[in-house]
């Protein structure tokens, strides 16, 4: 799989999408829809020419292993502390928070890595299986760009994980209480976060790029610009 939407226009913003597993043409369609320039990234000399990054959504245990297989972890985690925006959905947020609730673990008993930088602790397929999945409208704040009229988001969740802890300067910009329909055993009656962000750095929990939204992507668009 490639795809690259470069240009020599260096006003419109060059965005990477990891794409070691999970959705990556879903957002980097959503992304090209909002003008960025899109490239796949899947080694260090990609990243390196990056102005932001999106971590789609997929299996956080196997983007684990693979970011290491491919020497991409530690390039990652360097980015993400010298300041790199980066948005990361439903595993996106899973591998930029700094704790798993419930990590999984390999044969010999070692939990998953995250690459952290987002001081939250997150919890894996939190609202339960596939079959659990749903879709809500959410209250989402600074979605709107300043001046404009802020409207509910659309939102889809897919064996998607919350938000159990957030650290000192994280923000919470949505949150979701299940219905009583799709209750089940590990859900309890509290509101749970489901998107967060910390300066450079924004996760959610839902999946903006199935669904045809857009406003995510713009944010983090406008979060690369540093209008955000």
């Amino acid at each position: 799989m490639t795809f690259d939407s470069t240009s020599p226009t260096s006003s419109v913003p060059l965005i990477g999408v990891l794409a070691l597993q999970g959705d990556v043409r879903e957002h980097a369609r959503a992304l090209e829809e909002c003008g960025a320039r899109v490239i796949a990234v899947r080694r260090p000399s990609e990243l390196a020419s990056v102005d932001g990054l999106v971590i789609p959504g997929g299996e956080s245990t196997t983007m684990d292993k693979l970011s290491r297989i491919f020497g991409m972890r530690e390039p990652l985690m360097e980015r993400i502390a010298a300041g790199m925006p980066v948005y990361g959905s439903c595993a996106g947020m899973i591998m930029l928070a700094t704790e798993i609730a419930d990590p999984a673990t390999d044969q010999a008993g070692n939990p998953q890595q995250t690459l952290g930088g987002l001081d939250i602790t997150v919890r894996r397929n939190a609202f339960g299986r596939q079959v659990d999945s749903f879709e809500t409208e959410l209250d989402f704040h600074g979605l709107a760009p300043a001046g404009e009229l802020e409207t509910p988001l659309h939102a889809v969740f897919i064996r998607a994980p919350w938000v159990e802890r957030v650290g000192p300067g994280v923000e919470v910009l949505a949150s979701v209480k299940l219905p009583g329909a799709v209750q089940n055993d590990r859900i309890d009656a509290e509101v749970r976060a489901v998107a967060v962000r910390s300066q450079h750095l924004l996760a959610t929990s839902f999946h903006p790029e199935v669904t045809g939204e857009r406003r995510i992507h713009e944010l983090f668009i406008r979060m690369i610009r540093g209008e955000a």
